[in-house]
């Protein structure tokens, strides 16, 4: 069963991604992005190897949140989620959107390898983490959500789609976001 949404501070969620501040630097190397970094009360990656470990035996539901600059708030939900071991590139699997007015610009994600800027597993020509300053399960067209891009503070159409943007908020990519957080829970 999936939340409507209102009870998502109740602790039961595990927090694998947050931006808020623009205080850490997302543009790191493949071996910070499987261990993870920041600090779990403000800016934070949990670490692909830890998600993996987390998601293998259990089914994981996830809920993307998001806020932009005028104080304006969506989510999108996800029934299942996980991520797979190293040796497949850490393949994201995500499935049952909801929308709780962020739009789905994750499922097109399904399926890929986590691409950081000197580990470039993503099908794309180029490297899609380098072209759009982040790191992420990329696609053949990079993304429609890069969260772990450049923190933008709002509207920055300066380099085109490196923001921490989510492509349906607003149906662009020069809108960065305020807050983004994915979590994830036990489904039982």
């Amino acid at each position: 069963m999936i939340s409507d949404g209102k009870d998502e501070d109740k602790g039961q969620w595990t927090v694998i991604q947050r931006r808020m501040d623009g205080s850490v630097n997302f543009y790191r190397p493949w071996n910070q992005y499987k261990r993870g970094f920041g600090n779990v009360e403000g800016e934070y990656w949990l670490g692909l190897e830890n998600m993996y470990q987390l998601t293998r035996k259990n089914k994981y539901m996830l809920r993307v949140d998001l806020e932009d600059f005028d104080g304006r708030k969506g989510f999108a939900l996800y029934s299942s989620f996980s991520v797979g071991p190293e040796a497949d590139g850490y393949k994201l699997q995500v499935s049952g959107f909801r929308d709780g007015g962020a739009g789905d610009a994750l499922s097109s994600h399904d399926g890929q390898k986590f691409t950081t800027f000197d580990k470039d597993q993503d099908p794309y020509e180029k490297n899609c983490a380098k072209m759009f300053l982040g790191a992420f399960w990329y696609t053949a067209g990079c993304h429609y959500t890069n969260p772990n891009g450049v923190y933008l503070w709002g509207d920055d159409n300066t380099h085109h789609a490196i923001g921490d943007v989510w492509y349906y908020w607003k149906n662009n990519f020069s809108t960065g976001l305020k807050f983004i957080s994915m979590k994830i829970r036990r489904v039982s």
